[in-house]
């Protein structure tokens, strides 16, 4: 989930537009952040690009390096499968630990969510899908009763960050994702967990194969 910045009028509107051109792929992995050029860019102190960094690098999309100063992180293919290989395990175990049928409140506020994550996506507005979706999952996975693997979810989902965010603009994936979403729903008001466990674990794998393959495919001669 993005992080809120606690800034004013013009540096919160510049944090976030350098918060999402990192997390929406307008920075690509890999492209170095100086801070005299994001100064040059946008009107706030270095102090509010020095903390706009420091956020970004907690979340796991920014690192720092001695010497080469802060830059878009970039996942090679084996850290990629490594954190979804993880991903995989946290949320299958959620789904299984989930008591079904769910509560109709838990489904109306799912399908609340899930109907602004549709508005979003039709809209084009990443920030809103982005947010939507992840309120969607740790909303879910929040009924699994057990707040240390909600919380080590959400970590991975932030680790994960790259990844995803690199395909919120294909229409596709996001067609295939509203629709997960939507058997998600179904399966919460039935009693089988397996079912559930393994819609969770295929919901991540567009995503990844996605980015995969952008990383893995040699450029063009």
């Amino acid at each position: 989930m993005l992080n809120s910045f606690d800034y004013g009028g013009k540096e919160a509107d510049t944090v976030h537009a350098l918060e999402e051109d990192i997390i929406f792929g307008r920075l690509p992995p890999g492209t170095r952040l100086v801070e005299d050029v994001l100064l040059a860019r946008f009107p706030v102190s270095r102090h509010a690009i020095r903390q706009a960094l420091y956020q970004l690098e907690k979340l796991g999309i920014v690192t720092r390096e001695r010497n080469k100063g802060a830059m878009v992180r970039r996942l090679s293919p084996e850290e990629v499968r490594q954190i979804y290989e993880v991903r995989e395990m946290l949320q299958r175990q959620a789904a299984l630990m989930i008591p079904l049928p769910v509560s109709e409140g838990l489904i109306a506020q799912l399908e609340e969510i899930h109907r602004i994550y549709s508005g979003h996506v039709d809209a084009g507005y990443l920030r809103g899908i982005h947010e939507a979706n992840d309120r969607f999952h740790l909303t879910m996975f929040s009924a699994c009763g057990n707040a240390y693997l909600v919380a080590s979810i959400e970590h991975y989902m932030r680790l994960s960050l790259p990844v995803r965010a690199n395909s919120l603009a294909d229409s596709e994936k996001l067609d295939i994702s509203r629709q997960h979403h939507a058997m998600m729903i179904q399966a919460l008001k039935r009693r089988d967990n397996w079912v559930l466990a393994q819609l969770c674990v295929d919901h991540l794998q567009p995503s990844k194969a996605f980015y995969l393959q952008e990383i893995e495919t040699p450029p063009a001669s």
